[in-house]
Formats: C-alpha cells, structure tokens, sequence
C-alpha cells in the first residue's frame, strides 16, 4: 500500500506558506502599467522552501531548501528563473527521496550525518565575480548568475577562516573589500566569533577572532569607516541542550542586548569592547557611521520581546505575535569610553518596521533616508480576511506597506499595495550611478491574499503613493528571507 507524503497541517505549510517547490524559468512575466526603461538588471532573492516533506513535525520555516528566484528586468519587461541550491542536504534528500535533515541548527537530530548541513536559504549576495547563497550557520555556496547552477562550496580559495559566514556580508563603497563575520565560529555553542574581509579579487585579508560574553544570535551587524559593529540577539545556544534534541536557540529575558564594537583597522581580539543596553531584539542593522565627535550612530528597528516567539525562553514563555512591535532606534556610542553602560536610544520612529534597506553607496557613511517593511493599521488593509492562520502562515512576518523615511524631515511615507496584500523584503534600484541618494525605484513581491498569487511591485521612490508597474508571476513564492539587487553593467562582472 502506498504511503502517502504530505506536507504538515501548521501554519508554516498552509495557505501562502505552502511550498512551493517550483523550478523552471519563465520569459516576458504579464505586467500592469510600464516598467521604465532606465530600470536594466536583476533582482535576486532566496526563499526557505521544503523540497521534502519534513520528518520534524513542527518544523520552522526558517529550515527550508533554499531556492533562488531571479527576475531579469530589461527592455520594460520581466523574465523570471528559479532553481533551488544544491546543497548537500538537498543532494542526498533528493537521492533518499525523504526528508533527512532533523532540527534547525541541530545535527544531533539529524537520519545521516551530513558534512555541511547549510540550507543556504537565507540571503543571495553578489561579490567578486560570485553570487553567495548564504547560511549563517555554514559557508556559503557559490550560484552561477545566469543559469543559477550551484557551483560549490565558496571557501575563498582555502582561505575562509571560521566554519560559519554570515547571511549579511557587507561591501564597502570605498574599498570595495567584503566585511564578513561568522558566529558560533569554531562549531555549535562555542562562544568564538570571527571578523574578517576579503578583497574585490576575492583574497581573504584581515582576520580576527574575538569571544562574545554569551553564545547568542549575530544575525546581522554593520561598520563604519573605523569600526565594526556586532549586535547579539539574546537568543542562545546550549550545547547539552542540543546533545539531548533540543533546540537550537532559547530566549534568554535576563541577559542585556550586547553590542560589540571593534576597530576595523589593526585590530586584536581583545580590542572588542561588549557595550551594553537593555534586553530587548535588536532587529536588522540600518547603517552605521561616525558623527563630526568621532561618536558611533547606529540605526536598528528594535522591540523589547521575542521576535522569534516559536523559540520561546526557559519556561516556554513567548509573546502574541500581534504585541510585537519594533521601532527605528538610534543608538549613539563613545568608543573610546570605559563605561560600557549605553546611553538610552533616541526613537526615531514609533512605525513597526522591519528588514531596512538604505542606498549601499551610503554604507558605513552618513544617511538621509532609509526604507522598510512596515505594519500600519490605518492604510486599510482587511486583516480579518487574510489573517487566518491558515492563510498567513507561521513566523510568516505580517508587514502591509513600503516605507520611506526621511531622517531629514523626520516623516515616514507608505506605499500600500491594497487591502489584501502583504510585503516583502524591498530592494532599492539606484536611478544612475551618480543619482543623488535614494534616487530610483524600490522592488519588492508582494503576496495578494485575494488571489493567492505572488507579484512583483516597482514604486518610483519619488512618489510612494502608486507602484508604476506590477509584473504577475504565474506561481506563488512562499515568503523570502532576503535578497539584492544586480545592475545590467554589473552582470558581467558576476561570470
């Protein structure tokens, strides 16, 4: 008798959570209005996608295949193409035909050992002639632009130093040199992290590795001209936890939020200094840059509880998901003080934002604008509709606008798709390489609820009140973690 395969019942595998699963390429995408001409390269993003029904029966989204979407905009129209990583996992699952991969970030969980147990799901980054698939807990794999062909594990010609590499590589705009990090950076629960860069030709450089006061979660972090930035999450990591089938990472409500601050430049592990705030979930990274005081300013969306409330602390206290809210903070640090006490943050913004996007020639530089995805009750969005469990999807997070502040005027501007759909991450498309800052168009898919269908939206940064086009993708993209925009002069680059 056949044994029949589905997909789990929770939220995180129903309505616009269900996988997807899909791969193939599609030409000349349906659109609605006109794609301006001056818009010529490719956005790329990346996609948590189960190729195998999962053995782990509540499994987070967040331990999904990667699979990559690209869609090349050229000539006013869209072609689409996507194709999951073959990562080691995917491999053997796809030989065994079941799903083989235990629980997220747990190997001790795992029906096979595996050597690298990445998923590559998290972002799709461009640099030195490579598009990254990146983990954070495992190095990245190398995807060929073009045809999005997995080429291999990218370990930087035998040179990458930690066993881990961050989901959130940065580029410097006047060096052109990568700045990465890797947590966790000598195997699960170990307190190491790991500060290196590597050249535009792709030569590992400068490695440093320092010790955080706990085996916390480095999501993301930033730089200035002098310095590097590394924000822990308070979600941390037990070895004996994992051992015993445990999960991965716990909510810890005692710890402070940690920020590390080490000199960019010549520096020793034991130059970090461990500032220190209120606990609370430092959200994606802004920017970072120094003030005319040689002061630190760095701009995160943060809240006071657990994002990650499928993850709950010690006693299994989590929030309601609808209680958690992060606003635009402004943090200010001396980084020559002994006082390892921070000042409280400036609010910026009370708008419930998430996954900030700026003009990256503006990275570790002073910044006027920077845009998210934001949660605003008053643009009208039916949420009784398609807030249903079943419909959203667990984790799935729930956004319904664009927006575009102006740190300058101190205003948030919104762009809503409609009363039944719901964001993605946004990725900015510079008007010309010299365009003043923030110039062009934003880019993100948008989930129509009333349709069950995926569209791609482009919004002229100038006016956020209309998209000036909408492409129509003939599948449904679960929802994405992150992704980046190439250039048309840039592809070639990416050979």
């Amino acid at each position: 008798m056949a044994v029949h395969s589905l997909f789990h019942s929770q939220p995180q595998f129903s309505g616009f959570m269900k996988p997807c699963r899909f791969e193939g390429q599609v030409s000349s995408l349906e659109v609605r209005g006109r794609i301006p001409p001056a818009i010529n390269g490719v956005f790329y993003r990346v996609m948590p996608d189960p190729a195998q029904v999962p053995f782990i029966e509540n499994d987070p989204w967040f331990n999904g295949d990667g699979n990559v979407s690209a869609f090349h905009v050229h000539d006013s129209r869209v072609d689409f193409r996507q194709r999951y990583v073959r990562t080691e996992k995917f491999v053997k699952e796809r030989q065994a035909g079941k799903a083989l991969l235990g629980k997220y970030r747990n190997k001790y969980t795992d029906a096979v050992e595996f050597t690298v147990r990445s998923t590559a799901n998290t972002n799709i980054f461009p640099f030195a002639g490579k598009l990254l698939a990146c983990k954070e807990d495992s190095p990245a794999y190398r995807v060929n632009p073009r045809t999005l062909a997995t080429e291999g594990l990218e370990t930087f010609n035998g040179e990458l130093p930690s066993c881990t590499f961050t989901a959130h590589p940065k580029i410097c705009p006047d060096t052109g040199e990568m700045l990465c990090m890797g947590y966790e950076a000598k195997g699960d629960g170990t307190p190491d992290v790991c500060y290196f860069n590597v050249s535009p030709e792709g030569k590992v450089k400068e490695v440093v590795w320092l010790v955080a006061p706990v085996v916390a979660l480095i999501h993301d972090f930033a730089f200035t001209e002098n310095y590097v930035l590394f924000p822990l999450i308070p979600q941390t990591c037990d070895l004996e936890r994992l051992k015993k089938g445990g999960e991965h990472w716990q909510w810890d409500p005692t710890i402070p939020f940690y920020v590390g601050v080490l000199p960019r430049k010549g520096a020793k592990g034991t130059d970090v200094k461990w500032f220190r705030a209120p606990n609370a979930f430092p959200g994606h990274t802004v920017n970072a840059f120094e003030n005319e005081k040689g002061d630190i300013v760095f701009d995160l969306p943060s809240t006071d509880r657990n994002v990650f409330f499928w993850w709950p602390d010690k006693d299994g206290n989590a929030p309601e998901p609808s209680s958690i809210h992060a606003q635009l903070l402004r943090f200010t640090i001396d980084p020559k003080t002994k006082n390892l006490d921070l000042p409280p943050a400036e609010v910026l913004s009370k708008s419930d934002i998430e996954f900030p996007r700026i003009d990256d020639r503006f990275q570790g530089k002073s910044h006027s604008l920077a845009y998210f995805d934001l949660l605003d009750p008053s643009l009208g969005t039916d949420f009784a509709r398609i807030m249903r469990p079943d419909v959203v999807g667990g984790g799935h997070p729930v956004y319904n606008a664009l927006g575009k502040y102006n740190y300058k005027t101190n205003k948030m501007e919104a762009y809503c798709a409609g009363q039944t759909h719901l964001m993605q991450e946004p990725v900015l498309v510079p008007r010309s390489k010299d365009c003043e800052e923030g110039d062009g168009w934003l880019v993100a898919l948008v989930n129509n609820y009333e349709t069950m269908g995926s569209e791609l939206h482009i919004v002229d940064t100038k006016d956020m009140s209309k998209a000036v086009a909408i492409v129509y993708l003939p599948v449904r993209l679960r929802a994405g973690l992150h992704g980046n925009w190439v250039d048309g002069w840039e592809l070639d680059m990416l050979e």
